[in-house]
């Protein structure tokens, strides 16, 4: 293949080159890229640029999915090493939540250009302008220097070069077939031979040269062609040519004409519309419902659906849970489009689905048949034979049909008319997915200003203006769900003399709310209990089970531990509940699975029915709270490694399938986040529930993650619940943890006088149960807060027997905190070399636990000795490095850190506009913090940093 450029083609933008070996060019000539890890992580990032990246993509690429411990951390040291180097080609490469994402102009990547230039191509040729699309071929395979991405060696990125020397040859092969159109063959027959040597067992380039040649006349040779094709494809692969390739050389034979360029083809005719069709006119609509209101946009939506483009007619599925308005909104519907859409009449028929005796498709055929003039003696008993009298009498009318309150698919499909002239609107609380060409519409809730809309409409707006507030309260306290509404406006309209208080008061009490969720017929519960009733055993206790888990959302493993049942079946079960919208599906994890959420009142109908199984108790609960306690547990295990610096207890682990957990965990970072406010849910029940162990643990996992994240308030919410359980419950081990972790609070706070006493009681209850990591974990603090006060014998004395406690527990991953320290405290004396000996020990722990963020934070220190001892530019490194492990998923206060060591390292190399940079972001974090003592420390920097400038001056 052509490896010259042809004058024409502008490739001075371009900045990377992937079309053959890696090159990375700047203003200033090639940047060099470092040969092996550098390389392949920039090429991944390249091939898809503009798009996020994983970190577990990043590894399988380097690593072929067998990466070491220290994979992650050796990938974030990877990307921030990158960064400075892409710098000057205003490329910036962004930390996601999930990965990192390359940010640059696809104009300045010779793959980007390739691919555009081959989509420019085809619009040409679309358009008839032949000549154009070849030349920007030509000009696209001018790009290629070699084999694309060659020299990088590694299983990924050899699939996606092979794929992308595919498109090439795809791209190359067109642009052959259109140089054939326009009448090139005699260069293309000088052209083609070196292309088939390099792809010997291509078809379509085979079929050019024997094309090309024949239109030379040189039909032996275009024979010949073909006859060494054949043998190389019999020898390598034992395979006959493809039929494509025999017809050509049938034809080359023949000398068929067909060879030559063909002409385009005449357009089809246009088709003829039908006659009109006689009119009769039907009605069976029931009345509107007077206060209908809202749902504009799904009303369009289904009309959309009823009435297509060039007048055909189509099926339209409105489904919802009970008491959303499903009826009400399908005859609204079925009245507007009555009169112009469908002017030979409606039809319509209760289903009764979800009462005790749904009518059969037979029974329902009767009564349509009668309608459309059928006499009693002339309707078949056979049901096939009814639909077919029914389909054949609605061939030539436009129709619409209604079926209201449908139970299943087998109801509705003999009901439905053939020849789309007739529309089909059915309600349902079953999800129906399996009627043909049918649309579905889900009800959500009405939104808030309509629902106090209805409101106004059935009680007077004076009683709804005297208090909106009042208003906005009560009908977010029956979900905005229509039914609900339609009731407790009923009875503030009986009862003239209550006001919205009155009965936003009545409704206070959750478990009687649906009690007070009756007016004459209309019954709230009545409604739900149709849909329960129609459950098998199984359906209705996983029902009163979910009932009892007290959470804003449900994930879709949360059935599985309630019944104990890792298999398929819990997850089956959810399902019917979701088929019966007793249940909504809401959005998915990031595992894939459905996480799904009651509606409030059938939430309320749920707990009764749980609690009223004698069945369901503590042990269901306690493996609700199992699964949370495991997979927060092994998120965290994924981004701190072994440096999960807590105490463990005997608390209940429920876990899920493992390769649900694995596609899960992929981001832990943000299933964490996604899952903070039900984590802080499950605690709280926990804690009621008297699982005090469970509770505790998972409190000491959640605050790990709330602790780096900034998140002190949940922090503080998630300790108040736990502690309250264990001192109820008399556990030392889980009171001593939670001392532990409320000093850990408080040292965050800035309460030191608290922490120590928190720590003080925390060592005491560890050593009561013979706890040693918490308790050498507990010496460690005390020893960093002797520190700050000054006390540095004590600090030491500490430090050596918190190492000590960690070595007898066999935790060596765990003394980097300990060494840290000691190493401060030779730096403070001056002993740079004793710190930097205690700090590279306690570099090598840290990477030993698989933890950036330690890794970051020793990282912080060392740059604090090479800044104390005048190496300047290797503080500036490592304080860059520091931060580069911590991008991910963010740590404010170890920003605020680092950038205050970094503007420090950039004042002493006299780059003071690199210092204001770093200094004012790191105050912006303190502010944002609250951390007063940061703010002013970055403020005095900040202030003196004129007079740095004209001192180096």
């Amino acid at each position: 293949m052509s490896s010259e450029r042809t004058a024409g083609s502008d490739v001075s933008g371009i900045r990377f080159r992937l079309l053959g070996t890696l090159e990375v060019g700047g203003a200033d000539g090639l940047v060099h890229v470092p040969l092996g890890r550098q390389q392949t992580v920039l090429t991944a990032l390249l091939l898809d640029l503009n798009r996020v990246v994983s970190i577990e993509a990043l590894m399988d690429t380097l690593w072929s999915h067998d990466p070491p411990e220290t994979a992650r951390t050796q990938v974030q040291i990877c990307i921030s090493r990158l960064r400075r180097r892409l710098g000057p080609l205003r490329a910036v490469i962004d930390t996601r939540s999930s990965g990192y994402l390359l940010r640059a102009d696809p104009e300045t990547v010779d793959l980007y250009l390739f691919r555009a230039r081959v989509r420019r191509a085809g619009a040409a040729e679309k358009a008839g302008r032949t000549e154009e699309a070849s030349d920007l071929l030509r000009e696209a395979d001018d790009l290629w220097r070699g084999p694309a991405l060659d020299g990088i060696d590694t299983d990924a990125v050899r699939t996606r070069a092979a794929r992308i020397g595919a498109e090439r040859t795809d791209a190359l092969e067109r642009r052959l077939a259109l140089d054939l159109e326009l009448g090139r063959h005699a260069r293309l027959v000088t052209e083609i031979p070196a292309l088939l040597e390099e792809n010997p067992l291509r078809e379509r380039l085979c079929a050019h040269l024997m094309l090309a040649l024949y239109r030379s006349g040189r039909k032996g040779e275009a024979l010949e062609v073909y006859r060494a094709f054949r043998a190389r494809l019999v020898e390598a692969l034992g395979l006959e040519p493809g039929e494509e390739l025999r017809t050509l050389e049938r034809a080359v034979l023949a000398q068929d004409p067909a060879l030559e360029p063909r002409e385009r083809a005449a357009p089809a005719a246009p088709r003829e519309e039908p006659p009109p069709i006689d009119q009769r006119l039907l009605f069976q609509l029931p009345g509107p419902t007077p206060d209908f209101i809202g749902r504009e946009d799904t009303e369009a939506a289904v009309a959309q659906a009823l009435v297509r483009a060039g007048g055909s007619s189509g099926v339209a599925v409105i489904l919802g849970p009970p008491g959303i308005g499903k009826s009400a909104a399908a005859v609204h519907v079925a009245y507007r489009l009555a009169r112009e859409s469908f002017p030979d009449g409606q039809l319509y028929c209760d289903l009764r689905g979800t009462g005790g005796s749904p009518l059969s498709p037979s029974q329902v055929l009767g009564r349509f048949l009668r309608a459309l003039g059928v006499p009693g003696q002339a309707i078949p008993d056979d049901l096939d034979e009814r639909a077919v009298m029914y389909r054949g009498l609605l061939a030539s009318r436009r129709v619409l049909v209604v079926l209201d309150d449908a139970s299943s698919e087998a109801q509705v499909a003999p009901l439905i008319p053939g020849g789309g002239t007739c529309g089909v609107l059915v309600t349902s609380r079953a999800r129906l997915t399996g009627i043909p060409g049918a649309r579905r519409f889900d009800l959500d809730p009405l939104a808030e200003d309509h629902a106090v809309a209805l409101l106004r409409r059935v009680v007077g707006a004076a009683r709804v203006e005297a208090d909106p507030g009042a208003a906005r309260r009560l009908v977010g306290m029956v979900g905005r769900l229509p039914l609900a509404l339609r009731i407790v406006a009923a009875r503030l309209a009986a009862k003239p003399h209550w006001t919205l208080p009155t009965i936003v008061e009545r409704l206070s009490d959750e478990r009687r709310r649906l009690d007070e969720l009756v007016h004459g017929d209309m019954k709230v519960r009545t409604s739900l209990s149709l849909s329960h009733q129609a459950l098998d055993g199984a359906g209705a206790r996983l029902f009163g089970l979910l009932g009892l888990v007290e959470a804003p959302v449900i994930p879709v493993w949360a059935a599985g531990a309630l019944l104990d049942d890792r298999g398929t079946a819990p997850a089956d079960l959810v399902e019917t509940l979701v088929d019966t919208h007793l249940l909504g599906a809401v959005g998915v994890d990031g595992a894939g699975g459905p996480v799904y959420r009651f509606h409030d009142l059938v939430r309320e109908y749920a707990r009764e029915k749980g609690e009223q199984d004698p069945s369901a108790g503590t042990e269901q609960v306690r493996r609700w709270a199992g699964g949370w306690l495991f997979l927060t547990e092994e998120a965290n295990r994924r981004v701190f490694g072994v440096n999960l610096l807590r105490a463990v207890g005997s608390g209940a682990r429920w876990s899920p399938p493992p390769d649900y957990v694995e596609r899960l965990l992929t981001d832990p970072h943000q299933w964490m986040e996604r899952e903070r406010v039900n984590i802080l849910a499950v605690i709280r029940q926990a804690a009621r529930a008297g699982l005090d162990e469970e509770c505790w643990e998972l409190v000491s996992q959640f605050c790990v993650y709330a602790e780096r994240r900034g998140f002190f308030d949940d922090f503080a919410e998630a300790l108040e619940s736990a502690t309250e359980a264990v001192r109820a419950s008399g556990n030392v081990r889980g009171i001593a943890a939670m001392d532990f972790s409320s000093a850990s609070l408080m040292i965050n706070r800035g309460e030191i006088h608290g922490a120590e006493r928190g720590l003080a009681r925390a060592l005491a209850g560890f050593s009561e149960v013979g706890e040693g990591f918490g308790a050498a974990l507990c010496r460690e603090w005390m020893a960093e807060l002797a520190y700050w006060r000054g006390d540095t014998e004590a600090a030491r004395e500490l430090c050596e027997t918190a190492l000590a406690g960690f070595t007898s527990e066999g935790r060596a991953s765990a003394v980097w905190r300990s060494l840290v320290l000691l190493g401060r405290m030779s730096a403070d004396r001056g002993e740079y070399e004793d710190g930097r000996a205690h700090l590279v020990r306690a570099l090598a722990s840290a990477e030993m636990s698989g933890d950036p963020r330690a890794c970051s934070q020793v990282l912080h220190q060392i740059a604090g000795v090479d800044l104390a001892s005048g190496a300047y530019s290797d503080a500036r490194d490592r304080f860059h490095e520091a931060l580069e492990l911590i991008a991910d998923p963010g740590d404010p206060v170890g920003e605020a850190l680092l950038g205050f060591g970094l503007g420090r390292a950039h004042i002493a190399l006299g780059e003071t506009d690199s210092a204001r940079e770093f200094l004012e972001r790191s105050l912006e974090l303190w502010e944002h913090l609250g951390d007063q003592e940061g703010v002013s420390q970055v403020k005095g920097v900040l202030d003196d940093i004129p007079v740095v400038a004209r001192r180096a001056v």
